[in-house]
């Protein structure tokens, strides 16, 4: 396949066979099976009959701290970077799946603090906060589980909207790693005072190895994968390009990069050892087939790491997580396909609209911009739609205004056989929302639309 981008000396290939990802429905059958068995155990543990209030208040305790213990390590296994987990869910149904399961975790271990401190005062007929202070001063391990749940409340804290929204990336990003210290605290509290292991040495035994999976996981695909990878491939900055007004082009070479497996469509979280962002790691998605000796990346600068980005020399070391995410062709399930781009979202449909296999005719992009001059890769979208016979449509204004095709249900106007598509969706998150329920107003049904989304 001959790219419409300037040679360079490399080799492009089509799209690499990897392994398949988790289906979706298969990991929920399997996270559901894993909290009915958690749930198994404490049945097993409990006498058979439970006669009084402070009984009742104490099991539900007991049956919510064991929940909080299982979806904690739930959450970490969703963010391990499990390649079958990003193929299978992509980045962004993990992010969702992981908010969702933390406010749930949260939720079970506040739950579980209350239901314990009012299950032991009525038992012992105390006030609860007499009993609190028993449970504080006398119980093994207590006290490192309370500062466990009360980085825990930090964290959830940190990740609700209204502060996600006034603070930098990589504070909210650094914030969580308080998880692996709650994770640690509560760890040994649950040994030490929880029913259902405290004598049943097999329970412990699994529990244990359940742990231990996990962070193995999450260590060896976090960790040991990317410098592993670091080391054989030796990524280095070949160039920056302007493309647009504040919009610009990383070029990186390395070595072996076949190996990367990296499909058109994916991201990488990339870390450039430079003065001033040698210690954030931020995704961005390849703006073109990946070639055996070139990878590139295309940038807006909107904060401080995208800014320093721009002034990068060449030979500056890299360092690259990934690849990760499933916009890729094998989400595809029709014959038609139309890539909805907003803004920057273009990059990886960019990447798409060269690889693609399709018909002429049966490949339309539609790219959404607020002025002409915001347009990228213009030149090379028209090129790729003359030689293979696509669509590339131009709508430039406003939100809202008349080239906006997501209000009222002008998107069918202009795709008019949109139903009959699948459609990938990528842009600002506002835009996003907008075009999805457009597609949906004008018949799209939802698992034909694909979608990506890097908001934190």
């Amino acid at each position: 396949m001959t790219s419409v981008l300037p040679d360079r000396g490399v080799r492009r290939r089509a799209t690499p066979s990897t392994g398949a990802g988790v289906r979706p429905d298969l990991l929920l059958a399997g996270l559901t099976l894993g909290a009915a068995l958690v749930v198994l155990l404490w049945w097993h543990d409990t006498p058979a009959t439970i006669h009084t209030f402070g009984d009742w208040l104490t099991n539900a305790g007991r049956i919510t701290g064991l929940l909080a213990g299982y979806l904690i390590m739930v959450l970490v296994l969703l963010m391990a970077r499990v390649p079958a987990l990003e193929r299978g869910l992509g980045a962004d149904r993990l992010a969702r799946w992981h908010s969702m399961g933390g406010r749930y975790t949260v939720s079970m271990s506040v739950a579980h603090t209350l239901l314990i401190i009012w299950g032991y005062a009525v038992t012992a007929h105390q006030s609860v906060l007499t009993q609190t202070g028993t449970l504080l001063t006398t119980y093994p391990d207590v006290m490192m589980a309370t500062a466990a749940l009360g980085l825990l409340l930090l964290v959830a804290g940190v990740s609700m909207r209204a502060a996600r929204n006034r603070l930098r990336y990589e504070t909210w990003y650094h914030l969580h790693f308080y998880t692996y210290l709650a994770i640690a605290l509560s760890f040994s509290h649950e040994f030490a005072t929880g029913f259902d292991f405290s004598a049943n040495e097999s329970a412990r035994v699994v529990w244990s190895a359940f742990y231990l999976g996990v962070a193995a996981l999450m260590l060896w695909y976090r960790f040991v994968v990317p410098i592993r990878g670091a080391v054989r491939h030796r990524m280095v900055v070949e160039g920056v390009f302007p493309e647009a007004p504040g919009i610009f082009s990383v070029h990186v070479t390395g070595h072996h990069l076949d190996d990367l497996r990296a499909e058109p469509g994916q991201f990488f979280r990339w870390r450039f050892f430079s003065r001033g962002s040698w210690w954030q790691s931020h995704p961005y998605s390849l703006s073109a087939p990946p070639s055996d000796r070139l990878l590139r990346i295309t940038v807006k600068a909107l904060g401080d790491h995208s800014l320093a980005l721009r002034t990068l020399h060449k030979g500056t070391p890299v360092f690259a997580e990934g690849p990760y995410g499933a916009l890729t062709e094998r989400r595809r399930t029709r014959r038609k396909v139309l890539l909805l781009a907003g803004g920057i979202g273009v990059t990886p449909l960019r990447a798409l609209f060269e690889t693609l296999p399709a018909r002429p005719g049966d490949l339309t992009l539609v790219y959404r911009a607020g002025t002409e001059v915001d347009i990228v890769f213009r030149r090379e979208l028209d090129a790729i739609a003359a030689w293979r016979g696509a669509r590339v449509i131009y709508l430039v204004g406003p939100p809202g205004g008349e080239a906006d095709p997501f209000t009222g249900r002008r998107l069918a106007s202009v795709v008019p056989s949109v139903t009959e598509h699948d459609v990938y969706l990528c842009g600002p998150p506002r835009m996003m929302d907008a075009a999805h329920a457009a597609l949906r107003r004008v018949g799209v049904p939802r698992k034909h639309i694909h979608t990506e989304s890097f908001e934190f």
